[in-house]
């Protein structure tokens, strides 16, 4: 059976004693075994106290010797090893590499903070334009050779060379392949569009109203052609722009005009006032006559300043008068009026513009503003 001491020497961890003997004090010296036993003989020994004094005289570690001292200079806790060349530049410029790095870093980031960085703007695109044509001169040139070119008299054949050379181009025949006879006169001259083409060329369309005039006696040229109305022609006229001025280059080509316009959308509906246009009749029809007369702003609301017609033009009436739905003080409505005009009578049509002007008593319409025509 295991003795107390057996059991603690386990629990503790602690060796057995040697030469196979029991107790505590197994494996210690034979000093300390003696001095053991003479206590042991001295005093009783408890088993716990002995197990705590063999440990702590097995787990005492010899005294260190004290190390010289140096009273010359402090011993370091390393060894100093001499380094290389090498090795000290390497390190050296490893720092300075990594100095610079940072320096320049701090630098470029304070820049950003003071300057902020803009955006790259892309440059404009460059655009070519080619010079524009002068057409104002071209129609005008166009004009003024269509007039000279289908006017012609057969008694006055120097007077069509002369109008012609002054906008022909250099060298260009200036009769242009008339024959010399016959009798045309020119009564309108209308300039068109100008087509560009290139090397400064273009053709300028122009229209021109003519009217072939008879000689007093038939019988003195029985070949000329019967009396015609007068009836509008087209003529394209070749031009080209040289030395700052546009000349015509050659003979012109006759084109056809067409005999009416396109069809256009019908103009919508609108609304309209009864019962003020019939309040307003005799006003709208007051203010035509004096227009007719020479004295328009005596009909007038205040402040409006409409000219009056060319005398020998007479007022038959005003055929209708309407004006449109709204509301307010100013109002427009639509006149159709018959004017008596070169021996026949004539309708037209206006817009009128009309205000209401109080005084202290009452109110009154009064015509502001006039524009011919509807739209």
């Amino acid at each position: 059976m295991p003795t107390l001491s057996t059991i603690a020497r386990k629990i503790m961890g602690l060796p057995e004693p040697e030469g196979g003997g029991k107790g505590l004090t197994a494996g210690l010296p034979q000093q300390q075994k003696t001095k053991k036993k003479t206590k042991k003989a001295a005093h009783p020994v408890n088993p716990w106290e002995a197990a705590g004094a063999e440990l702590a005289a097995r787990t005492q570690l010899p005294p260190v010797p004290a190390a010289p001292v140096n009273s010359e200079a402090p011993t370091a806790p390393w060894v100093p090893q001499d380094e290389s060349s090498g090795v000290v530049f390497a390190r050296r410029f490893g720092r300075g590499l990594l100095w610079a790095v940072v320096a320049l870093a701090a630098i470029t980031g304070v820049r950003a903070w003071v300057i902020p960085p803009t955006a790259p703007t892309a440059a404009p695109p460059t655009v070519t334009t080619a010079p524009t044509y002068p057409t104002a001169d071209a129609q005008a040139v166009a004009a003024r050779f269509s007039r000279a070119y289908l006017g012609w008299d057969e008694t006055k054949k120097e007077e069509r060379v002369a109008l012609l050379s002054s906008v022909l181009a250099a060298g260009v025949e200036a009769t242009m392949g008339w024959d010399g006879k016959g009798h045309q006169e020119v009564l309108a001259v209308q300039p068109g569009a100008v087509t560009p083409r290139d090397a400064g060329r273009a053709v300028a369309r122009v229209d021109v109203l003519i009217r072939a005039v008879q000689p007093a006696d038939p019988k003195a040229n029985p070949a000329a052609p019967p009396q015609l109305p007068a009836r509008w022609v087209g003529l394209d006229v070749p031009v080209v722009a040289t030395g700052g001025r546009v000349v015509v280059t050659g003979p012109p080509g006759l084109v056809g005009i067409p005999a009416t316009g396109p069809k256009v959308a019908d103009v919508p509906a609108v609304a309209t006032d009864g019962a003020l246009a019939a309040q307003t009749k005799d006003v709208v029809a007051k203010f035509f006559t004096a227009y007719a007369g020479g004295d328009p702003e005596s009909v007038s609301a205040p402040g409006a300043h409409l000219p009056p017609l060319a005398q020998g033009i007479e007022l038959k009436g005003v055929a209708s008068w309407t004006v449109d739905a709204g509301d307010g003080a100013d109002r427009t409505g639509t006149a159709r009026v018959l004017w008596a005009l070169g021996g026949a009578q004539v309708e037209m049509s206006y817009r009128v513009a009309l205000t209401r002007v109080s005084s202290s008593d009452a109110h009154r319409w009064q015509v502001s503003g006039l524009r011919g025509g509807t739209l």
